[in-house]
């Protein structure tokens, strides 16, 4: 018995920790991720992905060039998340036998004609790569490291080719990468002499070959056959991208016994040189909570606490008309404000968002959606979005029984279309863009239809469900009774208008995560994974905490002022961090991307308003109930004649 609970303490433990580890040493395997055990021989079939770059952020199919393909292309089943990446799954014509080295090997030959080439020189021009996959793990160059140390650092993908001049010409010409030189690094099992791949990388290579005679099913080249050694010389001559010229696309394969375990076979691809960065940014948000909470600690223990004392302590009528501050709005400060109903949509679907990105972030806390997990990320997000329509509902109808409204159904209906149609049209928007420009990153039609099921199919009729139970529940009361007649509010000073605080309150949110902001965009957009989930959560936890803590001060000077139209500026006090966010994309787009093409930049600000609009709803959400639970509180502690 004491060895079960000593075992089991263990497996929890361990659990814990690899939670909380940043590696992607799993100990536990999921669907479509486990290892393969391969024997000497065993085919191993390569498939292509998109060609990727990061100057367009345009991904296309492999296929899209004029590159060898088999005789039936296969179209892998892709997930959710996959399609709405770009991702393109196909299979090749590059197959090796597991542990048996191969000279080099004809792929095909292809003659160019005036379109395939325009397509390799304009892809050539963006600084494409393309992407490859065996065993589930990504092709990869390896490079050198700016500090030059010795580990190994990866780069996704190989360059479709590059540019250059010949000796003694200044005029630039295009090459194209035609020979490709594979080595797949493989774990021995001693116990079964089986192996598992922890390892494919490629050096690609540009090489004008040479052949006497052209036999179609047994090529033979006078430089890549199977007694070639050193394939590049100083006397190689590359490969020209020129219409009517023909190209040979050759590959060879080697492979490497590696001591790097299956489990850890993803850390070189992730391998962070940043860490340090991501703890300063920890610390200097804790520092912003650590203010904030100070404040916040000090109004409610010393201010409030005093506040509340000579309130409760005032006997007539006359000493309660000299008080001034919070206490003499209270007739006024639960008043519904203006567009109550919209404010109900967008706290509802503040929850939904707020729930999504919880319940996402422990699904990745836990590896379920490591970088292996292809498309697991964008999948989860999209499924539990719809999910969540049920507390959007709920929340958004308490809100609105709260305020005494009647048409449930028309808030209900603008619960569950609002931000969601506001998104959509951008995305079509978006999406019409890129099929004009032939990119694989178009949704297909099947897709958008299965987007459309599951909004009108899940989330709406969920929302419906939610937003019945909470109006079958009792209207939340108000600690006090509100007046007939509203309350002038005094003229304000210039540091209490509301475009002013609400500018200055969204400023510590921001802060508390522009750094770990900046490592999500540069995964998003320089075609980086981001894995590390653990630092994400802190975060999180720490933006939640801020955003909080920011409204409730700015509320008690509000109410100390005596403007009790504190709903919408709570909401909008919080939410105002998504400004300072997109402010911050616009830099990120001038300093660190070399996007040049019109429709790419469209769609990167496309996609990071969608992102700025998604967390100004969130983080004005959790602003807003963190306002509303102290409004209450501060309310329900003082007697009221």
């Amino acid at each position: 018995m004491t060895k079960t609970k000593g075992s089991s303490f263990r497996f929890y433990a361990t659990l814990f920790l690899y939670s909380f580890s940043f590696s992607l040493s799993r100990a536990f395997y999921l669907p479509g991720v486990a290892p393969r055990d391969f024997q000497k021989g065993d085919p191993l079939y390569v498939k292509v992905n998109k060609l990727s770059s990061t100057k367009t952020q345009l991904p296309y199919d492999y296929y899209y060039l004029n590159y060898c393909k088999p005789s039936k292309i296969l179209n892998n089943a892709e997930n959710l998340g996959e399609v709405l990446r770009g991702d393109r799954i196909e299979n090749s014509v590059y197959t090796f036998q597991m542990l048996e080295d191969q000279p080099c090997k004809v792929g095909c030959r292809a003659k160019l004609d005036a379109e395939s080439t325009k397509n390799f020189k304009e892809k050539i021009d963006d600084e494409y790569r393309a992407n490859m996959i065996l065993d589930n793990l990504p092709v990869a160059v390896l490079r050198q490291r700016r500090d030059g140390s010795q580990s190994t650092t990866y780069e996704h993908g190989f360059r479709v080719g590059f540019k250059g001049s010949y000796e003694g010409s200044k005029e630039e010409k295009y090459f194209i990468h035609n020979h490709l030189s594979f080595r797949v690094m493989y774990h021995r099992d001693l116990e079964s002499d089986s192996a598992r791949i922890v390892g494919f990388e490629v050096t690609p290579n540009s090489i004008l070959h040479e052949y006497k005679e052209w036999d179609e099913n047994n090529p033979q080249l006078t430089t890549c056959n199977k007694d070639t050694k050193n394939l590049i010389q100083s006397t190689t001559v590359p490969q020209e991208v020129e219409q009517g010229k023909e190209i040979v696309f050759t590959y060879d394969v080697s492979f490497k016994e590696s001591e790097i375990k299956w489990a850890s076979r993803w850390d070189t691809y992730l391998l962070m040189n940043d860490d340090q960065i991501h703890w300063f940014s920890i610390i200097n948000s804790l520092m912003i909570v650590l203010f904030l909470s100070g404040m916040v600690a000090m109004i409610m223990m010393r201010t409030l606490y005093k506040d509340i004392s000579n309130y409760n302590q005032l006997e007539t009528q006359d000493e309660a008309q000299e008080e001034t501050g919070w206490k003499l709005v209270h007739g006024d400060v639960f008043r519904p404000p203006v567009n109550s109903g919209l404010l109900c949509v967008y706290v509802g679907t503040g929850v939904q968002i707020f729930g999504m990105s919880l319940v996402t972030m422990m699904f990745a806390l836990l590896g379920f959606l490591s970088p292996s997990n292809r498309g697991g990320l964008m999948t989860a997000m999209v499924l539990l979005w719809v999910f969540m329509g049920i507390f959007a509902g709920y929340s958004s109808s308490r809100l609105h029984k709260m305020f005494k409204g009647d048409k449930w159904k028309r808030m209900t209906l603008k619960t569950a279309f609002m931000f969601p149609g506001i998104l959509f049209v951008i995305f079509f928007v978006l999406n019409g863009l890129i099929w004009g420009e032939q990119s694989s990153g178009a949704i297909p039609f099947g897709t958008m239809f299965a987007l459309f099921c599951l909004w009108f199919g899940i989330s709406v009729p969920l929302v419906f469900v939610g937003s019945y139970l909470g109006y079958k529940k009792p209207a939340i009361e108000d600690p006090v009774k509100t007046n007939k007649i509203p309350r002038q509010v005094p003229e304000q000073p210039w540091y209490m208008k509301p475009v002013f605080s609400i500018l200055i309150g969204g400023i510590l949110p921001f802060g508390a995560v522009f750094i770990e902001l900046f490592f999500i965009l540069t995964s998003i957009w320089l075609n980086q994974f981001y894995y590390i989930f653990g630092f994400l959560f802190i975060v999180f936890l720490i933006l939640i905490v801020t955003c909080a803590e920011i409204t409730v001060v700015l509320c008690y000077f509000q109410l100390c002022s005596e403007d009790y139209n504190w709903w919408w500026r709570a909401y909008l006090t919080a939410g105002s961090s998504a400004f300072y966010l997109f402010l911050y994309s616009i830099f990120y787009f001038f300093t660190k991307l070399e996007i040049t093409k019109l429709v790419s930049g469209i769609l990167y600000f496309g996609y990071m308003i969608i992102i700025s609009y998604a967390f100004f709803v969130l983080t004005g959400t959790i602003g807003f109930y963190a306002c509303f639970w102290f409004v209450r509180k501060i309310y329900s502690s003082v007697k009221i004649d």
